[in-house]
């Protein structure tokens, strides 16, 4: 042990070094470590190195321990001594971001906030902490839903950024801004932005990784406002540049010089996970284009980037990816005639939410959904209507409030005797003030066709197809009927194929083509044993019994099925 005569840094330097080697240790001694900086208060230190290891205890306790109190104390102690100490920036403004990350943590957001706001008015003059904290708190608003807040500081961010001579910076400050204002659906500010956004990144001449970094942010977000509009033809080539891109970063190296400014220090996302993103989104074009093979190949390719990387990183964006991704492929299943998958995928997604309550909070009404489609496709509409419901009460989004109220109207149609539930439901649904909600099937299939929307193009051709045999015009029935046949083999969607084999059937059955009418009768057959088969297969598995779940976390643990029924047995 140091005796007290001795030069303080040679003691303080020496319990640092044990420190640092117990907790870079395999496995890590982090009581080892936590008991060297303790140590250094036994020889009454400075105050700059007090606040220094009070700041070092708190980071350690916070991410190796679950003593989160002791953090807490801390980090509190780290912050308040830093205020007193001149020219203490780095200890000073990590403690305050530790800390209210920390705060949020302990859901004590109302802590957090003013100790984000006092850091962010005395870090002016430190370009670097007081962009990240505006990032953090912005950061914070979002996470509360107050966009508008959040939105307000990245302007600010932005401003700050242009005046310290930061380009690289104001462009992610102004390309996170415009993700806000498109979740808000602010279009009108959207588009001057991203413009001002494609200007600053292309004539920004800094880190070739930073710069491809802030290219391929600003196309994920042109190329989600496209899809989001149902543009999906028009956003072909933006994908395109999009995929290019990220091909580009993956063959650089990362520049390990640091900028000049250092309120450029900040990197998006890592290229790994921007490799996922564009997955990500290309899964989202395929399966609104109905091009569900390719949706598929992109899923598995993405799930397993994800499974590596989620063995070295634990961050949190890996596993929203992976359940927006799984969200994605149950679909797929679903239209494909493969319920049994994708009941397995749903429990996946249960399996993460009792992970994160995050996740759960912010995709449980998503999975309803996607419970209720399942219960529509195994016949269970007494499930499927519970299901939407649960949904309703757990979103205020309005896209995905129209598309489950849309399908809870279609559980009522199917059921046959529930008219005037269904019109009540109808006078509910009106997607968008500026959005006609009188619109014909001509007009739908034009404008389906006119962005090559596949499913959409062929659900319209059958049912003009099933109105036009109903009224005894054959030929333009089977007009639209053949092409459907046709696109819904290219999705493949198998309900489509079911119908329009069927209407086939009848078609050729009436026109007194027995030949064709047989051969369209021999597919509905094939079509419906596979669908049976599936159907028989998806209602015998444990998870068939999470139609019956509409409130809290999904249950984990499922009984098996007795048999292949769509009756259920209890819930654990």
């Amino acid at each position: 042990m140091a005796t007290a005569t001795e030069a303080p840094e040679s003691w303080y330097l020496a319990l640092l070094g044990f420190a640092e080697h117990f907790r870079t240790s395999s496995p890590p001694k982090i009581r080892l470590c936590v008991h060297c900086l303790k140590a250094v208060f036994q020889f009454k230190p400075t105050q700059r190195i007090e606040a220094r290891t009070h700041l070092q205890l708190g980071s350690v306790l916070y991410q190796h321990t679950k003593n989160i109190e002791l953090a807490r104390t801390h980090l509190e102690k780290a912050w308040f001594i830093s205020q007193q100490i001149p020219q203490f920036e780095d200890v000073q403004f990590e403690a305050a971001s530790l800390l209210s990350e920390l705060y949020c943590q302990q859901n004590l957001v109302d802590s957090a906030k003013p100790l984000l706001r006092k850091a962010i008015q005395i870090s002016q003059q430190t370009p670097y902490w007081h962009c990240r904290l505006l990032f953090q708190l912005a950061q914070l608003h979002t996470l509360e839903k107050d966009l508008v807040s959040a939105c307000d500081l990245l302007g600010v961010g932005a401003e700050y950024a242009r005046v310290v001579g930061s380009e690289y910076t104001r462009a992610l400050f102004l390309l996170s801004k415009g993700m806000l204002l498109l979740m808000e659906r602010k279009l009108s500010e959207v588009h001057p932005l991203l413009t001002l956004c494609s200007t600053i990144v292309e004539n920004w001449h800094g880190n070739p990784i930073q710069k491809e970094s802030l290219r391929v942010f600003f196309l994920v977000l042109q190329v989600t406002h496209y899809l989001d509009a149902g543009q999906i033809k028009s956003v072909k080539p933006c994908l395109k540049q999009l995929q290019q891109c990220i091909q580009t970063i993956s063959t650089l190296h990362d520049d390990e010089i640091l900028p000049s400014n250092s309120a450029d220090l900040f990197h998006w996302l890592p290229k790994e996970h921007m490799c996922v993103l564009v997955y990500l989104v290309t899964v989202m074009h395929s399966m609104q284009a109905g091009y569900l093979e390719k949706a598929q190949k992109y899923t598995d390719k993405a799930l397993m980037q994800l499974e590596k990387l989620k063995m070295l990183d634990s961050s949190p964006i890996l596993p929203t990816f992976q359940v927006i991704l799984l969200e994605h492929i149950i679909m797929c299943r679903l239209v494909t005639g493969h319920k049994a998958t994708a009941l397995q995928e749903i429990s996946q997604v249960c399996q993460l939410f009792h992970q994160s309550s995050r996740l759960f909070t912010n995709h449980a009404a998503q999975l309803h959904t996607l419970l209720g489609l399942y219960c529509i496709s195994v016949n269970c509409m007494d499930n499927a209507e519970a299901q939407f419901t649960a949904a309703l009460q757990m979103t205020t989004h309005q896209e995905l409030w129209t598309f489950i109220v849309t399908n809870l109207a279609s559980v009522y149609i199917r059921e046959g005797n529930r008219q005037q539930e269904l019109y009540s439901l109808l006078e509910r649904i009106n997607p968008d003030q500026n959005f006609p909600v009188r619109r014909f099937l001509r007009e739908t299939l034009k404008m389906s066709n006119a962005e090559d929307l596949n499913r959409l193009t062929a659900c319209s051709l059958v049912l003009l197809g099933h109105i036009f045999f109903v009224l005894g015009n054959h030929r333009e029935s089977s007009n639209m009927v053949v092409p459907a046949m046709q696109l819904a083999s290219k999705i493949p969607d198998m309900s489509v194929q079911l119908w329009s084999s069927a209407l086939l059937k009848d078609l050729n059955k009436s026109c007194g083509n027995t030949i064709d009418a047989h051969e369209a009768a021999q597919m509905h057959q094939t079509f419906s044993q596979q669908l049976l088969q599936d159907h028989m297969a998806a209602c015998s598995l444990p998870e068939h019994n999470l139609i019956g779940w509409t409130e809290g976390l999904p249950p984990v643990q499922l009984q098996p099925q007795n048999g292949p029924t769509t009756g259920l047995t209890s819930l654990l």
